[in-house]
């Protein structure tokens, strides 16, 4: 059980942060991008539960690393497969507005390193 309750709330933690930078802070910038390329910026509540659903999924993958890499380690694994692989596939079909990495570079290092930590924190035995 503390594990589930560990897992959920680096879920919510994730989506958060993914919804406060995406939709306050850089909205701008997918906003003009999209307008930019004659498209819309999809932020239907449908793509609000992808998200959700990629929170969650990225929560699962960072417990899963946390098992059996150190602190460090699982971080970087979990940003790399996270984020790094999401932005060369959102820039190679042009729809990434690389300005944002200025700002998402760190704030999603932030992001799943306490989202590590939440799990850390709140999971039951490392092995179980």
């Amino acid at each position: 059980m503390k594990n589930f309750l560990a897992i959920v709330a680096a879920t919510l933690w994730i989506s958060i942060s993914e919804f406060v930078r995406n939709e306050w802070l850089l909205k701008h910038f997918w906003v003009d991008h999209y307008a930019d390329l004659g498209l819309h910026f999809p932020s239907s509540p449908i793509n609000g539960m992808v998200w959700g659903v990629w929170s969650l999924c990225l929560a699962l993958g960072i417990f899963i690393l946390l098992k059996r890499f150190t602190f460090l380690q699982s971080v970087g694994i979990a940003w790399w497969m996270g984020f790094v692989m999401m932005w060369l596939v959102t820039g190679n079909m042009m729809v990434l507005p690389f300005a944002i990495l200025l700002y998402a570079i760190p704030l999603s290092v932030l992001e799943v390193a306490l989202a590590a930590g939440i799990l850390l924190k709140l999971r039951g035995n490392p092995s179980g």
